[in-house]
This record gives C-alpha cells, sequence and structure tokens, in this order.
C-alpha cells in the first residue's frame, strides 16, 4: 500500500521514523538522505521515496551496517528494493533466533542464581551474549593479551562467586553511566579523572591483575582505544555513542600517562 502523495517537513519525519532532526540533516549532509526539496524559505521537505529510503536506512542500521556501506549499497544502479527487503527479512529472523537464545540464557540463568549454584565454568561469564561479544571476543582477547592473562583473568571473576561478580557488574554500570553524564566535561578534568581512576581499578579486577605490581599503563590506554574502534563496547541502549569513545579514549589516555607511569 502507498501512501498518498504529500510532502513531509523534516520534523514530521522525525515524528514518524523516531530519528531525530539533526540526524536527518546529518544524512542530508553526507548525502545519504536528500530531501525532495525545500521551500521557498529553504525549509526541507520528503516524498514517497525518500521516506522509502529512510526505511531502508533504518533496517541496515538495525543490521549494524556503518553509514558509509549504506549510502554505497542504496546508490548502487542495480539496487531493487524488494530484493533488500527479503534480505532484511531473512537478517532479523536470524537475529530473531539468537534473541530467542538469550532469553532462554536468562531465564537459565535466573533459576540458576535462586538456585545459588556455583560459578564454575568461564563459559558463565560470556553466556547469552551475542556470539561476536561472547566467543569472538574471548578468543580475540587471548590474541590481544596473551591466553594465560585472559585464564588468569576468568579465574580471578569466577572467585568472586555469584554475588560478587554481580556487584563488580553493578559498580562497572554506576561508574559508566557516570562517565556517560559528564561526557561533555573536559576529559583531563578532576572531576572525570577521579571517575577514571575508579574505572581502571574495576577493569584491573575484570583483567585479573588488581594486586599486579604492573600499572598496565600502555593497556589501559590501549583499551580506550579499542573504545573508539568497535562501537560495541559503547552501546547505551542499543546505540553506539562514537562521542563518549572518544571521550573516554582520552581521559583513559590523560590517566594513564599522568598517573600510571
Amino acid at each position: 500500500m502507498r501512501l498518498p502523495v504529500k510532502n513531509y517537513s523534516v520534523k514530521e519525519v522525525a515524528r514518524l521514523s523516531g530519528v531525530s532532526v539533526r540526524t536527518l540533516h546529518y544524512y542530508d549532509q553526507i548525502g545519504l538522505l536528500k530531501p525532495l526539496g525545500r521551500s521557498d524559505a529553504g525549509y526541507r521537505h520528503y516524498g514517497h521515496e525518500e521516506l522509502l529510503r529512510l526505511q531502508q536506512i533504518l533496517f541496515y542500521k538495525e543490521l549494524d551496517f556503518p553509514l558509509k556501506e549504506i549510502v554505497d549499497l542504496l546508490d548502487e544502479p542495480g539496487f531493487d528494493l524488494i530484493d533488500a527487503l527479503e534480505g532484511h527479512k531473512a537478517a532479523l529472523l536470524i537475529r530473531q533466533k539468537r534473541i530467542d537464545h538469550l532469553i532462554q540464557t536468562i531465564e537459565t540463568t535466573i533459576q540458576q542464581l535462586k538456585e545459588e549454584d556455583i560459578m564454575n565454568d568461564p563459559a558463565m561469564l560470556y553466556a547469552g551474549l551475542p556470539k561476536e561479544m561472547g566467543t569472538t571476543y574471548r578468543d580475540a582477547a587471548m590474541k590481544a593479551y596473551g591466553k594465560d592473562k585472559i585464564l588468569r583473568a576468568e579465574t580471578e571473576l569466577l572467585k568472586l562467586g555469584k554475588e560478587g561478580f554481580k556487584q563488580l557488574r553493578a559498580k562497572w554500570k554506576a561508574v559508566n553511566d557516570e562517565l556517560f553524564k559528564r561526557r561533555g566535561e573536559a576529559p583531563n578534568s578532576p572531576v572525570v579523572q577521579v571517575l577514571i581512576a575508579r574505572h581502571y581499578q574495576i577493569i584491573r579486577q575484570f583483567w585479573g591483575t588488581a594486586g599486579s605490581a604492573d600499572a598496565q599503563a600502555e593497556a589501559y590506554a590501549g583499551l580506550g582505544t579499542l573504545y573508539t574502534q568497535d562501537e560495541r563496547y559503547c552501546m547505551r541502549e542499543g546505540k553506539a555513542q562514537p562521542a563518549f569513545a572518544s571521550f573516554l579514549r582520552q581521559a583513559m589516555k590523560h590517566y594513564a600517562e599522568h598517573h600510571l607511569q
């Protein structure tokens, strides 16, 4: 069913799609979604074809495609809307199965916690996460830091027990939430650096090196760089936060250089 012929203002498109006006302006700037035209006063307006293109953009974003790739895909001469929708459907069905598995894992974990099962398997540290944040993350960490270091970290985390691990995760969330609130402040400000100090100590616990004499300055600064290279590490409510990642990188680098050397 086609929408009635109508021109939509940028505010109407934002309301219909859930995409902010600022984002729509940005899509125009980078050539991802050009408006149908502009009014005499310079205001953007969009038609049916633009709404369909925006729908495609949102589907590709949901499937984690970078904006540059989305531009290239939509502007290909042979792009077919129906084929693209079929592809989106197939990909989302796969994701739905993964989410179903995640829900099942959560239910199993809740039951285990109610029964006060002990933590004795490293897989419990990753269970239910998407593959790329579970097995792949673990393998990548082993390659980057060495198998022995990762196994040591997992051993130390398992020693915490379920309640201890739960508390560590809560501390991690709390410090990240506070840092996110202050992402607009100077990364080297005293308040931010105090929070980063907490962040560093929690990271050391996750690494299993809290009692090590090695301050791991280079590794900690490198982690900040990783945040800017892989958006999954700074997601907030399912959305990438590149500005927050950059803020963390700068704050962590400053802390490493001025307090860990």
